[in-house]
């Protein structure tokens, strides 16, 4: 697209961030996000804001771990897949949206701007999620009390866990991960994000049936963002008896006993198992988000 200027903002002009529509209410859902300046950068045509991307990651990254802020003005979805392609890091793009935009024209047509652009940038879809959000309102999931949790300090019994957990997923990005480098390369990426998080490492918790067989898994996260239920997991041969929701309960009550006023959550659509088990533990789902994978990234 001719006449289009792409560019990297600084401290002293993220007002030009600022400049462009919020038809999504982005704004709100980031209102917990601390973006750096020098990971922000905007489209223009005219001197007009067509386009705007925050890039994210903790505070101690060197480079981003996603994008989580993209719009795109209805008409400038070539100035949008502009600013992704000539971007320095090729990283996922996540795009938030309410949980309702499907049956909204508005949200509906704001966000096909956004995957026509991405698409046209060379990202690929690689899943839509459900996003949670639990408050002190919703009232604290009960405790089953079938399982033994306890502190686990050997980061080889969690990756073990996580192999045995992968081996049947229904979970697109450990779908992919396993694609592109088998079942040690699913489990590790799995434990550098639970690393990652600042949360302590003796939040991670082993669930033991009662004569002592490893059944799951559970972390209580931070995420630079807040309290998150950072993983849940049954191994195979425990489920169908709705360990994950013991599992979900019990690391729901460990953030709140840590002090968490809200918690967050996710998971994919297509994962009705864990969608029900977060209906039941009481949070809502609060938006959508359609996660894309960049060009070179495909399973």
């Amino acid at each position: 697209m001719t006449g289009t200027v792409i560019r990297t903002l600084s401290a002293s002009d993220t007002h030009l961030f600022d400049a462009h529509p919020d038809p999504l209410g982005a704004r709100e859902g980031h209102r917990r996000t601390t973006f750096r300046p020098d990971w922000k950068r905007v489209a223009l045509r005219g001197g007009e804001v067509v386009a705007r991307g925050a890039w994210w990651g903790g505070p101690e990254d060197a480079e981003p771990v996603n994008i989580n802020w993209f719009d795109v003005a209805e008409g400038h979805e070539e100035a949008g897949a502009e600013l992704l392609r000539s971007a320095p890091w090729q990283v996922e793009l996540e795009i938030n949206l309410p949980g309702d935009w499907r049956e909204r024209a508005e949200p509906r047509s704001a966000a096909e701007a956004r995957f026509s652009a991405a698409r046209a940038a060379g990202y690929e879809l690689l899943v839509e999620r459900f996003l949670y959000r639990w408050t002190p309102e919703c009232g604290l999931p009960e405790r089953p009390g079938r399982l033994r949790f306890e502190a686990e300090p050997d980061d080889g019994v969690f990756f073990e866990a996580l192999r045995r957990i992968h081996s049947a997923t229904l979970d697109a990005h450990a779908l992919k991960a396993i694609a592109e480098g088998g079942l040690d390369r699913a489990a590790q990426e799995e434990l550098d994000f639970f690393h990652w998080c600042p949360s302590p490492r003796e939040w991670w918790q082993t669930a033991r049936t009662p004569d002592g067989e490893l059944a799951g898994i559970h972390v209580p996260a931070h995420n630079p963002s807040g309290p998150t239920i950072g993983f849940i997991g049954v191994l195979p041969g425990h489920r169908g008896r709705g360990y994950a929701y013991d599992l979900l309960a019990e690391c729901t009550r460990t953030l709140v006993e840590h002090g968490a006023e809200s918690i967050t959550g996710a998971t994919d659509r297509t994962n009705h198992p864990m969608a029900a088990n977060f209906t039941r533990a009481g949070f809502p789902v609060v938006s959508e988000r359609v996660n894309f994978r960049p060009p070179g990234r495909t399973a």
